[in-house]
């Protein structure tokens, strides 16, 4: 038998902007470079990193993680959003969160993102099997 573990998270772009804007070492510090790298070659560059933080607050919450406890300070680079070469985003998982989903036997993920006006929205499916 298979199970869904399933998030979702909306990011107002404006209040996002502020802290962007407040925090300069922000990106650095939740993004990996190659992120980093993809968001900053676009025009406006803050919608495209909101969607990502989007994704990786819903990937926590699909795996019932919040942004407190031990690990949880390094988990977000630990949680990749890069797009494919057809331009679909990609969630790819390192590290910790990598291993907690080898040990609930998550085998399979996806990611999708959009945003548009002031909200970036995204949605984490993570599949496992039932132990």
């Amino acid at each position: 038998m298979i199970r869904i573990y399933q998030g979702v998270d909306l990011i107002h772009i404006p209040k996002f902007r502020g802290v962007f804007e407040r925090h300069p070492r922000f990106a650095d510090d939740l993004f990996t470079e190659q992120e980093r790298t993809y968001c900053l070659s676009g025009k406006d560059p803050l919608p495209h990193f909101a969607g990502r933080f989007a994704a990786k607050e819903a990937c926590l919450k699909a795996l019932g993680l919040g942004f407190s406890g031990t690990g949880i300070d390094h988990a977000l680079q630990e949680i990749e959003v890069l797009p494919r070469a057809s331009g679909r985003p990609n969630l790819i998982l390192h590290g910790w969160l990598r291993a907690l989903c080898n040990k609930r036997g998550i085998h399979q993920w996806s990611v999708s993102l959009t945003h548009a006006s002031e909200y970036a929205a995204a949605t984490v499916t993570l599949v496992g099997r039932e132990s």
